[in-house]
């Protein structure tokens, strides 16, 4: 193809894809040429800015490790992890609604009795989390795994802390025989998305904070059921009508009662929704 006019290049790329053997990435990718190509022309996307573009995606291909995952944090702000979400997590009304992963969860994250201290030396307040795990009927189910993490009082996951070496402030932790669970660890806070990188230069740029409202996040499994990924936000925090990240829902929005010893305490059921029967 050695024609320059913007259609027939458009045409020509998505040509190329005419003998993808999987029919869903055919799909995928001439739908993405399309969009990007529409993109640029919308835009009339000067040089210069499509290497600033490069530049932007390089430095945050860069700044990712095993601690730190900068195009989740990209795809974060952007909306489009929650869109994903919504989009691939529409369920009954009852069951406990799906919100971002985030990327600080961690495999093989310690287990705990019902009843520990996942904080684990965590600065923060106490506070004890307990709740149940359900059905869409009210009935308990038995032995689910919860799967919790969350930031310290300084707005800090554990992985984000050089030199930690074990885990704080997550855990796994596996509900009774009635569905019933309860664990210790700190009171959820607000913090920032780390923004000392590419993300976050556009986020200035943009005019935008990088805050998110204090939150636990949980993944809660067991068998014959829909894996729940979502997270617990603190009623009265800031920031919850402009989540960074898009990821608030009114319906995962509870109470931190405080106690008389200063401690807090917090209450929440999931309801899970049951997984497809092949």
């Amino acid at each position: 193809m050695r024609n320059t006019d913007p259609r027939p290049i458009t045409e020509a790329v998505i040509a190329s894809f005419a003998d993808t053997p999987d029919p869903r990435l055919k799909q995928i990718m001439t739908s993405l040429v399309q969009h990007l190509h529409a993109f640029a022309s919308d835009v009339q996307l000067t040089q210069q800015e499509w290497f600033q573009g490069i530049d932007f995606l390089t430095r945050c291909g860069h700044i990712t490790d095993d601690k730190r995952q900068e195009f989740i944090l990209l795809s974060d702000v952007l909306g489009l992890s929650m869109l994903t979400v919504a989009r691939n997590n529409a369920k009954p009304q009852g069951c406990t609604e799906a919100t971002v992963f985030g990327p600080f969860h961690v495999e093989g994250a310690p287990h705990y009795a019902l009843g520990d201290d996942i904080a684990n030396g965590a600065k923060g307040r106490p506070c004890v989390v307990r709740g149940t795990v359900r059905n869409l009927d009210g009935e308990p189910v038995p032995g689910a795994v919860l799967d919790v993490w969350q930031s310290d009082d300084e707005g800090l996951y554990d992985v984000q802390h050089e030199h930690l070496g074990h885990a704080q402030a997550r855990g796994i932790i596996t509900a009774d025989e009635q569905g019933r669970f309860h664990f210790r660890t700190i009171v959820a806070v607000p913090y920032a998305i780390p923004h000392d990188g590419p993300v976050g230069q556009m986020l200035k740029a943009t005019g935008r904070h990088p805050w998110r409202p204090a939150h636990l996040h949980f993944m809660v499994k067991a068998p014959g059921y829909e894996t729940l990924i979502t997270h617990v936000f603190r009623k009265g925090s800031d920031y919850l009508d402009s989540d960074a990240v898009f990821g608030v829902r009114q319906s995962l929005v509870c109470d931190w009662v405080e106690q008389a010893d200063g401690s807090f305490a917090m209450a929440f059921d999931f309801v899970l929704n049951p997984a497809l029967r092949a």
